[in-house]
Order: C-alpha cells, then sequence, then structure tokens
C-alpha cells in the first residue's frame, strides 16, 4: 500500500490532537508535522512537499483561505473549520473536503479516501488540457481550461468558451467522457458547467460569465455534493 505524507494546520490544540489522532488511524497516511501557526506550516510547505494538507479556517496571521490564496499549493487540502460559511470559497479554491467541526471519524474517513482516490488517479493519469470536438467537418481544438458552460441545443451542444463558442453534434455522454469528471458537472438535462468557472450559487442558479444557468431537481444533489466535497 502506498502512503501519502501529510500535516496539520490547526492553532486550537483539541482540534489539533483529535484530527492528529484520526491521522494515526489511517494506514496510508503518514503525519510528519503538525503546526499551530499558518505561517510556520506555510514555511514548511515550501521545502518539504506533502500529499494531504488538513488546514483550519480563522487562525491568526495568516488564515486558512489567505494561505490558499496567496501560496501555490499541490496538496491535496482538506479544510477544518466550524463555519459553513467559508465552503464556497473553499470550492472556488479546489479544496478537496470541507470538514464542520466537530466531525466523525466516519467523515474524516471519507475525505481521506477521496484524497487517496484523487491521488491515485493524478498518479495514473495524464493531465487533459484540450480535447477535440466535431464541428461540422472537422474536428475542433478547445483547451479545457478555457471551458465556461455547455448548453444543450435540440440535436447539438454549444460549448462556450472563454474566446469562442463551438456547435456540436457531440452529446452530453461524450462529452462528460473526454473532460475530466473534477473539472465539469451536469448540472440540468441541457447543461454542463465547468466547476472551477462558477462565480456565484443563487437561487437555484449558477453565475457564470454573466450568465444564468439553472440547476434541475435531477441533478441537484449530486451537483451540491460534488462541490460541498462529499462524493
Amino acid at each position: 500500500m502506498e502512503r501519502y505524507k501529510c500535516i496539520i494546520i490547526e492553532d486550537e490544540p483539541l482540534a489539533l490532537e483529535r484530527t492528529k489522532n484520526y491521522v494515526e488511524k489511517i494506514p496510508f497516511l503518514i503525519l510528519v508535522g503538525t503546526f499551530e501557526n499558518s505561517l510556520e506550516g506555510l514555511a514548511y510547505l515550501k521545502t518539504h512537499p506533502v500529499d494531504v494538507l488538513f488546514l483550519d479556517i480563522n487562525m491568526d496571521e495568516l488564515s486558512g483561505v489567505e494561505l490558499l490564496e496567496s501560496s501555490k499549493i499541490s496538496s491535496q487540502v482538506i479544510i477544518t473549520t466550524a463555519y459553513q460559511q467559508y465552503a464556497l470559497k473553499g470550492f472556488e479554491l479546489n479544496v478537496t473536503d470541507y470538514l464542520l467541526k466537530p466531525f466523525t471519524f466516519q467523515r474524516f474517513l471519507q475525505a481521506v479516501n477521496k484524497a487517496q482516490e484523487n491521488l491515485s488517479v493524478t498518479k495514473s493519469e495524464p493531465k487533459v488540457d484540450f480535447i477535440f470536438v466535431k464541428t461540422e467537418n472537422r474536428l475542433e481544438k478547445i483547451m479545457v481550461a478555457d471551458i465556461l458552460y455547455i448548453e444543450g441545443m435540440r440535436d447539438y451542444r454549444r460549448i462556450h468558451t472563454a474566446h469562442k463558442k463551438i456547435m456540436t453534434l457531440q452529446n452530453f455522454t461524450e462529452l462528460e467522457q473526454m473532460i475530466p469528471a473534477q473539472l465539469v458537472c451536469r448540472v440540468h438535462k441541457s447543461y454542463m458547467v465547468a466547476l472551477h468557472k462558477i462565480e456565484a450559487i443563487e437561487r437555484g442558479q449558477i453565475l457564470i460569465a454573466d450568465q444564468r444557468i439553472p440547476i434541475s431537481a435531477t441533478y441537484k444533489d449530486s451537483f451540491f455534493d460534488k462541490i460541498m466535497g462529499k462524493i
């Protein structure tokens, strides 16, 4: 079994001890450091990359959100906090999971299993930077990072990107197979969105590039499970 290095950045002693005890029960995790100060933890990360980072949000000097915004962290980040209002921000920062204190060992295990899965996929699969889609009589190259959302229009799908719009006869299932699942999500029978391009979620709608995209009842649960890190 491959084992993954992890650290904990947490300024509450009791919460730090609880997370440490949980980590020690996981056979594929190796705890290599704990830090009660976010600046010290960040300094460690710059010279000692780890696979998994357990990060508190509310800390003095530099909050967990500020740490993620100011630094390029390659680790799988699992947020541990008592404050639910940071969940959307955590999603925007592409964290692996978001644990609300006090969390159970079962919920903790769910989070680290997701991190393990992400790490194994990252190491086994090549990164997908672009795809080719059929449009009229040619294949059109699209950079995955440029995709905003995909719209169904009867027999066609219109791919909205940061630079252009492309019409294709390829269906949503085919497109979902081409684009990594961690990057896109079906939210309606007529819409698929790029998760990293979401600006806000309000009143059952997703805001992307000044467009409001509806979330249907069919896809609502799976969508919110994905952005809250529960799958």
